[in-house]
């Protein structure tokens, strides 16, 4: 949001900010299908984490998909997003491929409820971005870095087009 306000200070720009329609929805990771324009603005690498101090060290993929479906240590807390996120849809994607998460898992409610439980919590295990995977939060698997895409409900134009431009080249 930072960069939105820098790219958009000086310009008269009016964007609307709700949940059910904004005018620009940010969102990580290639949709599956929009009709709506979508322009790349950033990139975010995404990673399996856990508590510093935790038992669980570097993954495989294989070990990932045992771990989350509930098959391996059931003293390891699992916690995902809500399945119509952005986060969770390309874990289930670039990781589960197809496998069910453990039904036992608990779920964040957004990036900053799960670095505070990653953080406070030894046993727990889940998903982060590379910029909030910080304190005592470990990096245990790499899932890749995925785009970030402004969505807009029409082609860019004027003022729009030029914090879009501006985000990305920041």
């Amino acid at each position: 949001m930072a960069d939105l306000f820098a790219c958009a200070e000086g310009s008269f720009i009016t964007v609307k900010v709700t949940a059910e329609e904004p005018d620009i929805s940010l969102r990580i990771g290639e949709p599956e299908m929009s009709i709506f324009p979508a322009y790349q603005i950033d990139e975010v690498e995404l990673l399996v984490v856990t508590h510093r101090e935790s038992q669980v060290r570097s993954l495989s993929i294989e070990e990932v998909q045992s771990l989350f479906a509930g098959a391996d240590d059931p003293s390891v807390q699992v916690w995902v997003y809500p399945s119509g996120s952005d986060m969770q849809r390309l874990f289930d994607q670039a990781v589960m491929q197809g496998r069910g998460v453990t039904s036992s898992a608990r779920v964040a409610v957004n990036p900053n409820q799960m670095s505070e439980v990653i953080g406070n919590e030894i046993n727990a295990v889940g998903l982060l971005s590379r910029s909030w995977a910080v304190g005592n939060v470990r990096e245990v698997y790499s899932l890749g870095r995925f785009p970030v895409l402004a969505v807009l409900r029409e082609e860019a134009q004027g003022a729009v087009k030029s914090v879009i431009e501006c985000l990305q080249n920041n």
